[in-house]
């Protein structure tokens, strides 16, 4: 399995990388968590557009779903046709969602374009991944993303607070990909975002292989996200960073 980082930026892009999304890949199968702001743009040094197979949405926000708007354009109007419609799993109301960021709602609903699925708390499958799904600590309805395949595991946070919830489902992953948006000792507003403390912390408890940081706003400091991590996790641990690669 294969993770590659396509947005790692928090709220907005920012000067180095568009919004979440990251693409994994298992057996041909070309899977995309999350297509924040910007993140399509990237995309395309990996794969073309429409070779996509799924996308999931961790949850609603915009800098974690609206880049699906841009990718709608280019699939209805790509002078090679239009392919097959892209199976979309997202919480309830995801169709809506998109819908509604156009300046006049799709005549066709974008059902053409796409294949809304509702996803919700357990397991479903996608291509070669059993994906194992749990609510986390958010403002609005957002999952924590087991992904494994080949015998290996790679979780995600997606967006999230402090979650026992999460500890759990990411248990001896091989490769954590945790949210720190926040620093620590701050005042920041409870069940929105983990720090960097935080995110070792949940890494420790759950004993992962490798802890990956990601989600980091612009307006923070990275080098201090990183020391606070690594206070609390002593595996092996690094800064996301657009285009990188994890063979997991």
């Amino acid at each position: 399995m294969k993770l590659t980082i396509l947005g790692c930026s928090g709220t907005y892009p920012g000067p180095a990388s568009a919004c979440s999304s990251y693409l994994i890949e298992d057996e041909g199968f070309r899977l995309v968590l999350d297509a924040g702001n910007g993140s399509m743009g990237e995309l395309q040094r990996h794969c073309d557009i429409r070779d996509v197979d799924a996308v999931l949405l961790s949850h609603l926000h915009g800098d974690h779903c609206l880049d699906l708007v841009a990718t709608s354009y280019a699939r209805r109007y790509h002078p090679e046709g239009m392919p097959p419609k892209l199976p979309v799993y997202g919480p309830i109301n995801t169709q809506e969602r998109l819908c509604g960021a156009f300046e006049r709602w799709p005549d066709d609903s974008l059902a053409d374009i796409y294949d809304f699925r509702t996803i919700g708390p357990g397991r479903l499958h996608v291509g070669p991944f059993a994906i194992d799904l749990a609510r986390v600590a958010h403002p609005i309805e957002a999952y924590g993303v087991r992904v494994t395949a080949g015998g290996k595991t790679l979780t995600y946070s997606g967006d999230t607070g402090v979650c026992d919830r999460l500890v759990r489902l990411a248990h001896d992953s091989d490769l954590f990909l945790c949210e720190a948006s926040f620093l620590d000792g701050e005042d920041n507003p409870p069940d929105l975002h983990l720090t960097g403390k935080d995110a070792g912390e949940h890494a420790t408890r759950a004993g992962v292989g490798r802890l990956v940081l990601t989600h980091l706003v612009p307006w923070g400091n990275v080098e201090r996200t990183h020391g606070e991590a690594a206070d609390a996790f002593d595996g092996d641990l690094t800064l996301a960073s657009t285009g990188t690669s994890y063979e997991i």
